[in-house]
């Protein structure tokens, strides 16, 4: 939970109101009775500045500086962080979104090179779904993931693509299969899906 989280760090989350309690359904369909809605700590900018530069150094100390030359981020919760990153590594920074479909892809414009060595930045990383997802396009257009960074990991360790995984802080907060959720087996009131895709 937050009692392991460093004590400015918590402070962000609490003062900006990002840390909420409750029955939630997650981006990866899962439950939980805490959330986390990362876009309410990065409205704060000097919070995001303060978060991204520490996550940079990060994936500077990790993969090297210049390992990377673009930051890639799906939207819509890692556009924010993702475009931070850029700016704090200078480097180009872009996203990918869903079509009508639901199908994540480049649009816009943006584009990547073969032989580009792609960082994928994400504000929450849980199962990795969403990033995985931007990995597939930056694998068929011929260019390199060279490593994931995100401001949160939930993944408990679950989330191991090959490439490092790069994280503030990791989040402990129990998730459940729907099917098998106490919080719907006691009655809580009704999951609510707070995320970019509720």
């Amino acid at each position: 939970m937050t009692d392991a989280l460093p004590t400015e760090l918590r402070r962000m989350l609490e003062g900006s109101g990002a840390l909420l309690s409750g029955h939630f359904i997650l981006s990866s369909g899962r439950h939980s009775g805490n959330y986390m809605q990362c876009a309410r700590l990065c409205a704060i900018p000097e919070y995001c500045e303060v978060l991204a530069a520490e996550l940079a150094g990060k994936v500077n100390d990790g993969l090297g500086e210049g390992a990377a030359d673009l930051v890639l981020a799906p939207a819509i919760g890692g556009v924010v962080i993702g475009y931070e990153m850029a700016r704090q590594m200078k480097l180009p920074g872009i996203f990918t979104e869903r079509d009508t479909d639901r199908v994540m892809q480049l649009r816009r414009g943006f584009e990547i090179s073969p032989g580009q060595k792609i960082l994928i930045a994400e504000d929450v990383i849980t199962t990795g779904g969403s990033v995985l997802e931007v990995a597939k396009i930056v694998n068929d257009l011929g260019a390199e993931v060279v490593g994931y960074a995100c401001l949160f990991d939930r993944s408990k360790g679950g989330f191991q693509p090959g490439p490092p995984v790069f994280s503030i802080a990791p989040l402990g907060f129990p998730t459940y299969e729907a099917s098998d959720c106490p919080l719907c087996k006691e009655g809580e009131p009704e999951a609510v899906k707070p995320g970019s895709r509720g």
